[in-house]
């Protein structure tokens, strides 16, 4: 895609500015850190109003994005079963059954839940669970910050990769959890409105004028096979596609970036209500990319290689609008950046750390934020498909963290046996086919089509398996956590 040079300047121009105004929003966060506490969750102060974009923010990024409009111009609906409709129902689900009882234990990181329901063999099992799965998503959102600095400077994805990672770290150093609130409430709004700008311009682009007749021309033109969300055959399709779902839907659930903006609310109410609006919001705003994709398909026919979003933007909107809009795609891909990053650095400061010698400062914290930053762009240059990272970061924590998670927050545990069994089986399952690169259990064996059996489900049945040798259901004190 050949790009005016004038336009260029000012793209070039208006991300700078951009990117300085990040860091001022940083800086004066900066004053408001305090302790570690200040750094991890914001001091438990954000309202619902910061809550809830701070979570949508979170996921909103490359994938959702750019990833989910690319994948269903060939694969269809049924392609982005995992982001964004198995993401936008964990929402759903954390609102409505995890973010009260987990808001209630005033905990830091998802591994204090563990280390004070199972003790501290758990806690330590679940912080080596939780913390390399977010080096595959934060290593997409690098990729595709790299890819549209290739596309519309010429930088080579290398030292993209690398400008992307500093400036992504810089700003989350300096203020923490409440740099990446503020600067997420900032950048989620220029997504949503470049979004819904974007959609508007295509739509009337594709139906002469009528963004009804865009949309109606979507649906009569677009293959069929392609707007089938749920695939009706009872086989292995249909078996790889709730996995997908279930990838996206629970094994969020345990996600340290999720429960650290539940810590971070100001109440209970606040918790539960942030996670609803933004459930809600994630899957009406995530359906744009998806309409565009198809959208694309119908207007770029003979063009299924390039990257569709940042192609319509050059296309269709004027100069000064499309410069806007890639800003608007930037800044997503930032606002998930700082928030992935900070995650599992709260778990090495707070929940690792202190194990071989160094106490939980706000000095250590920022050295796992540079840690989990370099580790990342390490996985980032070995280089992967984006979906295939980003699923590989939700399995593990599925397979790992949810059963032990879920049962421990609706039952009085007697022992740290069962969680520490169901995390070292799901994990080890997972960990060892996709070392192998076995796409189904035990897929020599699997000679049949119904045999096909989804590692990801597969391993999370065992994990819950292995939990219940240690505690049966039968004997299992089960209870209902009671409100504040």
């Amino acid at each position: 895609m050949t790009i005016d040079p004038s336009l260029k300047w000012l793209l070039g121009t208006c991300t700078i500015l951009y990117v300085i105004a990040m860091y001022v929003i940083g800086y004066i966060a900066q004053r408001k850190i305090q302790n570690a506490e200040d750094f991890l969750v914001a001091g438990r102060q954000l309202p619902v109003s910061l809550a809830w974009m701070t979570l949508l923010a979170t996921w909103f990024g490359a994938a959702t994005l750019l990833g989910a409009a690319d994948e269903v111009r060939t694969g269809g609906l049924r392609a982005v079963a995992l982001d964004p409709f198995g993401a936008g129902f964990c929402l759903l689900l954390a609102g409505l059954f995890v973010a009260g009882p987990m808001w209630r234990m005033q905990l830091l990181t998802v591994p204090d839940f563990f280390q004070r329901k199972f003790g501290r063999t758990a806690e330590l099992i679940a912080s080596i669970v939780l913390v390399p799965s977010y080096f595959g998503w934060i290593a997409v959102q690098f990729t595709a910050m790299a890819g549209m600095f290739n596309l519309f400077f010429d930088i080579p994805i290398t030292y993209g990769l690398v400008l992307v990672a500093v400036i992504g770290t810089g700003y989350t150093l300096m203020g923490g959890m409440w740099s990446v609130t503020l600067t997420d409430a900032v950048q989620v709004s220029l997504v949503l409105a470049g979004l819904v700008v974007m959609a508007i311009v295509v739509l009337m682009e594709l139906g002469n004028g009528s963004v009804e007749v865009g949309l109606t021309r979507i649906a009569k033109e677009t293959d069929p096979e392609l707007l089938v969300l749920i695939p009706t055959d009872k086989g292995s399709e249909f078996l790889k596609w709730m996995s997908l779902f279930l990838v996206g839907a629970l094994g969020n659930l345990p996600g340290q970036d999720l429960m650290q903006r539940v810590f971070s609310s100001n109440s209970e109410r606040t918790a539960k209500q942030a996670c609803l609006i933004a459930g809600i919001a994630y899957l009406g705003f995530g359906a744009i990319p998806l309409m565009l994709g198809l959208a694309g398909n119908l207007m770029f026919p003979t063009q299924m290689e390039v990257d569709i979003l940042p192609t319509m933007a050059h296309a269709f909107l004027h100069p000064v609008v499309a410069v806007v809009f890639v800003v608007a795609l930037l800044s997503a891909v930032l606002s998930t950046i700082d928030s992935a990053i900070l995650a599992p650095a709260s778990v090495l400061a707070q929940n690792l750390f202190p194990r071989i010698g160094y106490s939980d400062t706000l000095k250590t914290n920022r050295v796992a934020v540079s840690i989990v930053a370099c580790c990342s762009l390490g996985v980032a240059f070995v280089g992967k498909r984006v979906y295939e990272l980003l699923e590989s970061s939700y399995s593990l924590m599925l397979v790992g963290l949810f059963v032990p998670m879920m049962l421990g927050i609706y039952s009085r545990p007697r022992s740290g046996r069962p969680a520490i069994a169901a995390l070292v089986v799901g994990s080890l399952t997972w960990a060892v086919h996709y070392g192998i690169g076995w796409e189904y259990f035990l897929q020599p064996l699997a000679l049949f089509e119904s045999m096909r059996l989804p590692v990801s489900l597969t391993a999370t049945v065992l994990a819950l398996v292995a939990y219940f040798v240690f505690e049966p259901p039968w004997k299992i004190e089960w209870h209902q956590p009671s409100p504040s």
